[in-house]
């Protein structure tokens, strides 16, 4: 009787699991958002919507649409990995991973860009930089997140009845491309 106890209780804390994850994810979420949602403000409160003519229209446009095409990659590899389809979800999640190193090489270019015509010493130039650098750090470390998906999927992890991590990263990296998709209007369009 006391193995069957213990193996209810493995299932309730099993189902329990997923949803205490999910909740803090999405905690986590909000707090993140109100974080640019201050660097979004500080933007328009300190210039407006000036925006100076220099700024790289075709080279955002182009980074925007990668980083977009990224989110579809990942979402097909979390669909995979569901599916117990291993080699989709090793080949998607890849995929994911070249498409938000490009966006990165693309960011260098904005700020090798930003530091010549727009400069953190003017006020357009430090807003900028600041969300630029803080949206950057975030893509670096779904990045990161999504390469230790990448390692654990190669190694035999993740099942269709157990692949938290893998959609734990996916939603990080979608949060990630809804945060460009406010920041690319914010500095380039308005």
């Amino acid at each position: 009787m006391a193995l069957g106890a213990q193996a209810a209780h493995d299932r309730a804390e099993a189902m329990y699991r997923p949803r205490a994850n999910r909740l803090g994810l999405w905690l986590f979420f909000a707090s993140e958002a109100f974080l640019f949602a201050a660097f979004i403000s500080a933007r328009f409160v300190t210039t407006g919507t000036e925006k100076p003519v220099e700024l790289n229209q075709a080279l955002a446009l182009f980074i925007t649409v990668v980083l977009l095409a990224s989110s579809i990659s990942a979402y097909l590899a979390e669909t995979s990995i569901a599916h117990g389809d291993r080699r989709g979800f090793l080949r998607y999640i890849t995929v994911t991973i070249g498409l938000g190193l490009l966006f990165m090489v693309g960011v260098v270019f904005e700020f090798r860009e930003a530091m010549e015509y727009f400069p953190p010493s003017t006020i357009y130039g430090s807003n900028f930089v600041a969300l630029i650098g803080l949206h950057g750090f975030h893509v670096f470390t779904g990045l990161v997140a999504l390469a230790v998906v990448l390692n654990l999927g190669r190694k035999g992890h993740f099942e269709p009845d157990d692949y938290w991590g893998v959609e734990g990263v996916i939603k990080y990296w979608h949060f990630v491309d809804l945060a460009w998709v406010v920041i690319y209007p914010t500095l380039y369009l308005f």
